[in-house]
């Protein structure tokens, strides 16, 4: 709170200014136009003076230049410092004793210029137009700021979730050990059937921090790591479908095959991909419609699995399928997840090179997965 008596003072970040004129006179004047207690007044009498000041001053905000100077002109210190990186973003005003010509004119805004004033400068013209750049400096400044401040929380966020995670690992595989002996050497019916319910529920809150972990892998690793080698294809969903079909033996599920189904992939992380496919289409899905599942291994270079439910997404939804948190999370019927099943789909088929598509209500009410993998991955060719 303000002492009373006293008004609160909000101090503007302080800005840089260059000003260059060979003559004293004239930088003595721009500099008394422009102070102001917020601005850094830079001056310089020639351009390879200019240059310097640059080099030793980082983030200037805008620069007064004068456009006939020996040696070096205004022009040609502005091309000077469009070609560099640290100085092409600064705004330039040319400030000029000449006539206004159309050329000139021209020229300077070739040169990168953003603006001319002509002498006898008008003060309060000078000084709204520099107030302008000086406010955007600071909006720049501070965008600049808070998208680090950002970046940082959400690094730090990830590698929160992370860590949490990973430690949430070991008590629950303690729980779950504890939950299986109790349903299996228990004699006492009703410990068994809570035993059942505890072995079930800490399977799910294990299949929820795997979700967890895999988002903070994809974020802070740059993808979901692989550990590739010969896989069958065909197989592995085999043993998925009989999992899923042991778990809702009242809905359908009808698959085909055809060709070759082997390919040099991560065998766990597709189940993952199988097994989220699946439950989604079951969960999702008309309860009395199959859910069909047709693999395709009749090409040389890459296996297509597809997966097709009776039911329409949403159309508001269908472009959030694959973000982490949304997709899943708004359909309808979702319990017991975080909303992460498709988006860790997305991140291991990309993982292998491939593609994942969906479409919905296109053809009649049917919702259709589409999933392309390479059969070898990308090789590193060295020279």
């Amino acid at each position: 709170m303000s002492a009373p008596g006293k008004e609160h003072i909000s101090i503007s970040p302080r800005v840089k200014c260059l000003l260059v004129d060979d003559l004293e006179e004239n930088l003595i004047a721009l500099a008394a136009l422009l102070h102001r207690d917020d601005v850094d007044v830079l001056q310089a009498r020639s351009g390879a003076a200019a240059l310097e000041l640059l080099l030793q001053h980082d983030d200037v905000a805008l620069a007064f230049l004068d456009v006939q100077m020996p040696e070096m002109d205004g022009f040609e210190l502005a091309e000077l410092m469009r070609g560099m990186e640290r100085t092409r973003h600064i705004p330039i005003i040319f400030v000029t004793a000449g006539a206004n010509d159309k050329r000139r004119q021209f020229k300077g805004y070739d040169a990168g210029a953003v603006d001319f004033l002509y002498k006898p400068l008008e003060p309060l013209v000078l000084r709204n137009k520099a107030e302008v750049f000086f406010q955007l400096h600071r909006q720049k400044q501070q965008l600049a700021r808070q998208l680090e401040e950002l970046t940082q929380t959400l690094r730090l966020n990830e590698m929160f979730t992370a860590v949490l995670g990973h430690d949430l690992r070991n008590p629950l595989s303690a729980i779950l050990t504890a939950a299986d002996l109790l349903q299996r050497r228990s004699e006492d019916e009703a410990v068994r059937r809570s035993a059942g319910r505890m072995l079930a529920s800490g399977k799910r809150m294990g299949r929820m921090i795997e979700d967890v972990l895999d988002l903070a892998r994809a974020r802070l690793a740059g993808g979901i790591p692989l550990r590739r080698g010969e896989t069958d294809f065909g197989a592995l969903v085999h043993r998925m479908v009989q999992e899923h079909q042991a778990a809702s033996p009242k809905h359908p599920i009808e698959m085909s095959q055809d060709g070759d189904l082997v390919g040099d992939w991560d065998s766990d992380r597709l189940a993952q991909v199988a097994s989220n496919l699946i439950g989604n289409a079951l969960q999702h899905g008309d309860a009395n419609a199959p859910v069909q599942l047709r693999l395709d291994g009749t090409q040389a270079d890459a296996v297509s699995f597809t997966i097709r439910n009776v039911g329409v997404i949403p159309p508001a939804l269908q472009p959030h399928l694959f973000d982490p948190f949304r997709g899943g999370a708004q359909r309808r019927g979702r319990n017991g997840g975080l909303g992460l099943g498709l988006y860790i789909v997305q991140q291991i088929i990309q993982a292998h090179h491939g593609q994942v598509e969906v479409e919905s209500g296109m053809e009649g009410p049917y919702t259709v997965f589409r999933v392309s993998l390479p059969r070898r991955g990308t090789e590193v060719i060295k020279l």
